[in-house]
């Protein structure tokens, strides 16, 4: 996220490094990258040490499923997975610690890059994820590991709509994030049938759920000294390859066997997903700052993407 959070501030993150990680920390400070989680530089006495990042659990993203998900990365690490950014454990062994509003959690701060769009469907690098999705997708299922479930609940559509039955007041892009909804609300209830109907496509499927890492995407992906790893694996789960294959180019996916209902089913849950937190985030007061307007065009965006996809079908 571009705006730190309410809490915890970079002395409690500072703090919090400190008694679990590093006693000698320095000093924390807040990285404007990225959109969801929030992130902050930990240096010690000769730079740059640690990356810590803070997760704020969700109705279907919860504490515990977050540090279940940390855990199995370890353990698929353990495995012989080698294209994974680590987590760090505490003293104590633990994964994640309770800070704030989430769960702070750090990995060793390494130099390198993410690859930009271009570059990542680019098809020398676009294979190389490709070999490194097909390595986790064989790997041993790590028993702490999450499985996949639908992370729309029943009644979608009727949530929508009742929340769309008055006005949005609570902030500065409130009303226009009502009017980006309200143009596909006609849309709702097929979106949800749909998803439904892929949802039992996938349960029937179970032979082929595999370690997923949920959301491999180029910002997800980190060049260090020519390795490529991935990163953020608050998302892994056990489920069909198809969750991670949607963010591999087309001309890729070749190389996988691919069923094109299961590409649908993780295209319209991403995109359902977001139109509902959008949905609460602009019911919410908000003062208009840059992730706000980030998050509009991004709700404009899945609207659009959604509504396309499905009358094109």
């Amino acid at each position: 996220m571009h705006t730190p959070p309410e809490g915890p501030s970079a002395d409690e993150v500072l703090q919090a490094v400190r008694s679990t990680w590093a006693p000698d920390a320095a000093q924390a400070t807040y990285l404007p990258v990225g959109f969801g989680a929030h992130h902050w530089r930990i240096d010690g006495s000769s730079g740059p040490v640690l990356f810590a990042t803070l997760d704020v659990p969700s109705g279907f993203r919860t504490a515990p499923l977050i540090r279940a998900a940390y855990r199995g990365v370890l353990e698929l690490a353990e495995g012989g997975f080698g294209g994974a950014v680590l987590p760090r454990l505490t003293r104590s062994g633990e994964v994640a610690v309770s800070t704030g509003s989430g769960l702070l959690s750090v990995t060793p701060w390494l130099e390198g890059r993410s690859p930009d769009e271009t570059e990542a469907c680019a098809s020398p690098h676009a294979h190389r994820v490709a070999a490194l999705l097909a390595e986790l997708h064989r790997s041993p299922v790590p028993p702490s590991a999450p499985k996949w479930f639908p992370r729309v609940a029943p009644g979608f559509a009727e949530r929508l709509s009742t929340r769309l039955a008055a006005p949005w007041t609570a902030g500065p892009l409130s009303s226009d994030a009502h009017r980006t909804i309200s143009g596909a609300r006609a849309d709702l209830h097929d979106w949800e049938k749909r998803y439904a109907e892929l949802i039992a496509h996938a349960r029937s499927r179970r032979d082929r759920w595999v370690p997923t890492h949920g959301e491999p995407h180029h910002a997800n992906q980190f060049l260090d000294d020519h390795e490529l790893r991935l990163v953020d694996w608050e998302t892994l789960a056990i489920a069909p390859p198809e969750r991670d294959l949607r963010d591999l180019p087309e001309s890729v996916r070749t190389d996988f066997t691919v069923d094109t209902d299961l590409l649908e089913l993780f295209d319209l849950e991403w995109r359902l997903v977001e139109i509902e937190e959008y949905a609460r985030w602009f019911m919410a007061p908000h003062p208009g700052s840059e992730d706000d307007v980030i998050a509009l065009e991004g709700l404009r965006e899945e609207i659009e993407a959604a509504t396309v996809t499905f009358r094109t079908r």
